[in-house]
């Protein structure tokens, strides 16, 4: 019961609960190494044709790879590496994509 109140009493005064729902990102990092091969090492692509990950938005790169998984944006490579990634994977990866330096923006 006193829980519960803990839990409602949270929620009504806009505090968030302790959530893994940002990723992990030394997970990230071990997962990465199947995206190298066409992203970079920490995400920096050197083919124009592959998209720097680095720097990117974490919620961006998380429903990026949502919607290459629901089918949402078609890509047949991508498509074959997302189909078995958990939720926890993807956010992970974005997490760890996120916090690498390659994207700068310019005013």
């Amino acid at each position: 019961m006193k829980k519960t109140l803990f839990i409602l009493a949270a929620v009504a005064l806009g505090f968030s609960l302790p959530v893994h729902a940002k990723g992990d990102y030394e997970a990230g990092k071990a997962k990465s190494t199947a995206c190298a091969a066409c992203h970079g090492a920490d995400g920096v692509s050197t083919i124009t044709s592959f998209p720097k990950l680095a720097g990117q938005n974490r919620d961006y790169l998380y429903h990026a790879l949502k919607d290459y998984k629901s089918g949402k944006r078609s890509n047949p490579i991508m498509a074959g590496q997302v189909q078995n990634m958990t939720d926890a994977d993807m956010l992970d990866l974005a997490m760890y994509f996120s916090k690498q330096k390659g994207l700068i923006l310019k005013y």
